[in-house]
């Protein structure tokens, strides 16, 4: 049987990165050998998620894989970033990595950046819920379907109401968002933790914590229980 490529998945700890890591474990046309988060060193949290450390540590568990965290500072001009992103992605190569799965949907700008950092190293980018035309209602669907358990922890008040922040992502919720809201939030909107759902051994258990305004966005705090 040919070796498959090895892939680290690029891990935001929400949804979307959640399920395209089910649906490359699906294909198994990848060697999935971990995840790839950054994180601020400020807060120690995924920064735009504000998601604690600790709970993609508990995710990387129960998902049986190791975590890969670039730590970056607070605020982190762009050449910074590129710059460490540029050193793992190196070491990554050195140790057989080939791929990078990304949860992205269908902004195009979004996509060209990933392919212009990979370009020339020998990493590849993956795309697996890509698609311009989507239907992102219908990909929601899809995703709770699947089993995916997520917790809006981030929420943008000049798109949505800020009482958002903390409550459960469902077809509920969804069906409430004002007229012009990405279902998925692809556009910003807002931004989850996944706490169960397909390839998961156990559930993530959370409390709600604290909900702060910082930066112009809300953010709902999840302790690990």
């Amino acid at each position: 049987m040919p070796t498959r490529p090895k892939a680290l998945v690029s891990w935001s700890s929400g949804k979307d990165s959640a399920y395209a890591l089910d649906l490359v474990r699906q294909a198994r046309e990848l060697e999935v050998v971990g995840l790839l988060t950054t994180v601020s060193s400020e807060f120690d949290r995924v920064a735009m998620h504000g998601v604690r450390h600790e709970l993609l540590r508990r995710q990387a568990a129960s998902l049986a894989l190791p975590l890969h965290v670039v730590e970056l500072p607070r605020p982190c001009p762009n050449e910074i970033y590129e710059q460490r992103m540029g050193a793992f992605i190196e070491q990554a190569r050195r140790d057989g990595v080939e791929r990078v799965v990304f949860g992205d949907l269908f902004l195009e700008d979004i996509r060209a950046y990933r392919e212009k950092q990979l370009a020339g190293t020998g990493i590849e980018p993956v795309f697996p819920l890509w698609d311009k035309g989507r239907d992102t209602r219908a990909l929601a669907s899809e995703m709770l379907s699947a089993g995916v358990v997520a917790t809006l922890t981030c929420v943008d008040p000049r798109k949505l109401p800020p009482e958002l922040a903390g409550r459960r992502w469902d077809a509920l919720l969804v069906g409430e968002l004002p007229e012009g809201v990405d279902p998925c939030g692809e556009h910003g909107e807002f931004h989850t933790f996944v706490s169960d759902g397909p390839g998961f051994s156990e559930a993530i258990a959370v409390a709600p914590g604290e909900v702060v305004e910082r930066e112009g966005f809300v953010f709902a705090d999840l302790l690990p229980c």
